[in-house]
């Protein structure tokens, strides 16, 4: 039987209610259920389509020996047994069970509640028994299609029925029904057999022809069918020699023989057009010239339709031969979807391309790294284009496809990246309340490829997003401050955190140590945190710790920063501030000054704690593009600078220790490399620099103080400065030392 049934809601049609519809042309049209035209007692049923109609239940059974809401049978042509309601929409109120004898056509009410309806004979019986949770003894059989029913008593003492089973053979004339006679007794079998009922066997007076069909249509799904069923209400065995007879022929191929074709989409006025989606010229994309392909006129015929002539040929789908195009819609993807890949792996590119001759059409891929290939055609590509990135970096691979009839070009920027292993945060120690800072995060491997930085700072909940490594900050509170740094390199992201001491002013000295310490210096982090606490209990002497910060820095000789910090709890003015501060800086310079600060490394190696010393070092630069003149005029200025020096010696003095606000300090305890104790200058900068001259005035009077402490110095005068700065101009190259603020 070619006839489906869906319960279901079209929603936005039906007023999103549950109805039940009808098909007889494989979902092509769908109609409702006519109600039945009477009740059990004869009474009209009002219920006009299509705002009332039959809704049927569905649903399969859980328990496979029950019949189920509804049933049927190949060998009863056309008679459907279903559970349902009349109503407007699908309920499970007023239930009852429905017959059609007619394939669907029309229904007609059997019972009022919901019955198991089980087929006999070949299906020329219907069995019918109570779906009740009470024991029954009774079930009813009918010979007419339900039209009348028998009651007969299947035992003498009522049963709970938990199933039933219609025994297999020829004629299924025996049925098994089990359950119990109460809730603790065990299982009780009670086979049923019919065959007295029937009164003789079946003759051909007793058999007529059913003709299926779809509301009078006698052609369903292309074919006029003829079925042989038995009379309604003869009471005769089919027997063991029955067959189904069934007269078979084609019908002319009408409207309702077709669907619409992929991509099509059928509009009120019944035509098939092409949905908004769909181009239909896309069909001929994988056609080359001299080739055909066939073309869709919007339409189909149904699966399984078997009809011919009439309308077949006009929606046939016509060969043609396939038009030359030039390449268009050409795009470039990955196999994953992702713009990202690590170097040294396979990235696999696929191509595609919406309309052109994909036979004859020429294909090139550059992969943006000084690579690229060719293929004569769209063959080759199909599964993609796999290649493997030496390094990494943002490459522009691009596609260009070209035929006789145009060209067309695509483009992917794809993101190689080297998985990053780590990240090295570089902070000063320690700085300035309200100044610019530098901050850089140094990532291992270099050649990383494209990295995105996050960073956090203090409290901060959003972070600053950069693509650069090195990024500028103002701390605007003082204390301790956090800074954290993320780096993300693909699926890859990895962090480091380091704290930055911010005050509004502090002193710090470059410190020394006797040689004996670099014999014992296997330079890795840990060492250095401990060496620095060290030095720091070797110098707190009645000063309070957080007053004091030592910074050990990599690389030999091993070399130090002391940073003395003002107490946090200072709230005079600043000036009577600093003069605190002077005071413990005095303390810490005396005790270095003469050798008073060392400490004992291990048994035997007493290490002593030195203040760096200056050298003299030229003031040239070592460069090859000064000219010997320039030299000597140099040398002459240094000569008349020491004269003025023995003149003034006595009328000027340099402090052996400056107050300062403001410190630039690049070293950084994983990034310094080795520093020599004539290059470990201090490296002083004051909050008052407002002049770079100025800077470059003092200085250059360091650097002609030679070996001397800076006690015992003097500096040049005013003029003499200016005339060095005017000789050597861009030449001079300046060794930091120290001054006063």
């Amino acid at each position: 039987m070619l006839i489906e049934i869906f319960t279901g809601s079209f929603k936005g049609k039906i007023d999103d209610q549950i109805k039940t519809f009808i098909t007889y042309n494989k979902g092509r049209d769908w109609r409702l259920l006519q109600a039945p035209d009477t009740d059990l007692r004869g009474d009209p049923v009002v219920c006009q389509l299509p705002f009332c109609s039959l809704h049927l239940h569905l649903q399969l059974s859980e328990n496979p020996y029950t019949s189920g809401s509804i049933s049927s049978k190949e060998t009863a042509p056309g008679l459907l047994v279903a559970t349902g309601n009349i109503g407007s929409e699908l309920s499970y109120t007023d239930v009852g069970v429905f017959i059609s004898p007619d394939g669907g056509n029309s229904w007609r009410q059997i019972f009022e509640e919901e019955y198991n309806v089980w087929f006999l004979d070949w299906g020329g019986t219907l069995v019918a028994m109570k779906h009740t949770s009470v024991p029954i003894r009774h079930m009813w059989v009918s010979f007419d299609e339900g039209r009348s029913w028998s009651k007969y008593s299947f035992t003498s003492t009522p049963l709970f029925v938990d199933g039933s089973l219609v025994d297999p053979g020829i004629e299924t004339q025996i049925m098994t029904v089990f359950g119990h006679f109460s809730l603790r007794s065990e299982w009780q079998l009670v086979k049923v057999d019919y065959k007295s009922i029937f009164s003789r066997r079946c003759n051909k007076d007793d058999y007529q022809t059913w003709h299926l069909h779809n509301q009078g249509e006698p052609c369903v799904m292309g074919e006029r069918k003829i079925y042989k069923k038995r009379k309604p209400g003869a009471q005769c065995s089919l027997g063991r020699d029955y067959s189904q007879t069934v007269v078979s022929e084609p019908c002319v191929c009408g409207q309702g023989d077709f669907e619409c074709d992929y991509g099509y989409e059928r509009h009120s006025n019944n035509q098939c057009v092409p949905a908004f989606w769909f181009s239909p010229s896309s069909l001929s994309k994988d056609c080359s010239i001299g080739q055909s392909y066939l073309n869709s006129t919007g339409y189909r015929r149904i699966v399984s339709n078997n009809c011919t002539d009439g309308l077949r040929e006009k929606y046939m789908a016509k060969m043609e031969k396939c038009p030359g195009k030039a390449p268009r819609g050409l795009q470039i993807i990955t196999t994953d979807g992702k713009l990202v890949t690590e170097q040294g792996h396979n990235a696999t590119f696929i191509i595609l391309m919406e309309e052109g001759d994909l036979q004859r059409t020429n294909i090139q891929l550059d992969f943006g790294d000084g690579i690229a290939v060719s293929y004569a055609n769209f063959s080759p590509v199909e599964d993609g284009i796999r290649h493997v990135y030496k390094s990494a970096g943002i490459f522009q691979v691009t596609a260009y496809a070209e035929n006789s009839l145009g060209s067309d070009t695509a483009v992917l920027f794809l993101h190689v990246v080297c998985p990053v292993e780590h990240v090295h945060l570089s902070v000063p120690f320690v700085a300035i309340r309200n100044k610019d800072i530098n901050i850089t995060a140094v990532v291992w491997p270099s050649q990383a490829g494209t990295l995105t930085y996050f960073w956090w700072f203090g409290n901060s909940t959003k972070p600053l997003i950069t693509l650069e490594s090195s990024i500028s900050y103002i701390f605007t509170v003082e204390g301790m401050n956090t800074v954290t740094v993320q780096v993300a390199a693909g699926s890859t992201l990895i962090q480091d955190t380091k704290e930055i001491a911010v005050h509004e002013y502090f002193q710090s000295q470059l410190l020394s140590f006797s040689p004996n310490l670099d014999y014992h210096n296997p330079d890795i982090p840990e060492w250095r945190q401990d060496i620095g606490k060290v030095i720091k209990r070797a110098l707190v002497t009645g000063i309070p710790d957080e007053q004091i910060l030592v910074a050990v820095f990599p690389g030999l000789p091993t070399s130090a920063e002391l940073f003395i910090l003002p107490h946090k709890n200072t709230t005079e003015r600043r000036k009577s501030s600093e003069a605190d501060l002077e005071q413990v800086v005095e303390v810490l310079f005396n005790a270095l000054n003469q050798n008073l600060v060392q400490f004992e490394l291990k048994p035997g190696v007493e290490v002593i704690v030195y203040v760096t010393q200056l050298t003299l070092a030229p003031l040239v630069d070592s460069s090859t593009g000064h000219s010997s003149s320039a030299m000597l005029m140099l040398l002459s200025v240094v000569f008349v600078g020491l004269a003025v020096f023995l003149i003034y010696k006595f009328k000027r003095k340099i402090p052996w220790i400056n107050i300062y606000a403001q410190v630039q300090h690049d070293k950084e305890q994983e990034m310094i490399g080795s520093v020599s104790q004539s290059e470990n200058a201090p490296k002083i900068t004051l909050s008052e620099f407002t002049d770079p001259e100025e800077l470059m005035d003092k200085e250059l009077d360091t650097r002609v103080m030679g070996e001397r402490q800076p006690s015992a110095g003097a500096c040049f005068t005013v003029w003499v400065r200016m005339l060095v700065i005017e000789v050597l101009g861009e030449a001079a190259t300046v060794i930091p030392g120290t001054s006063r603020a």
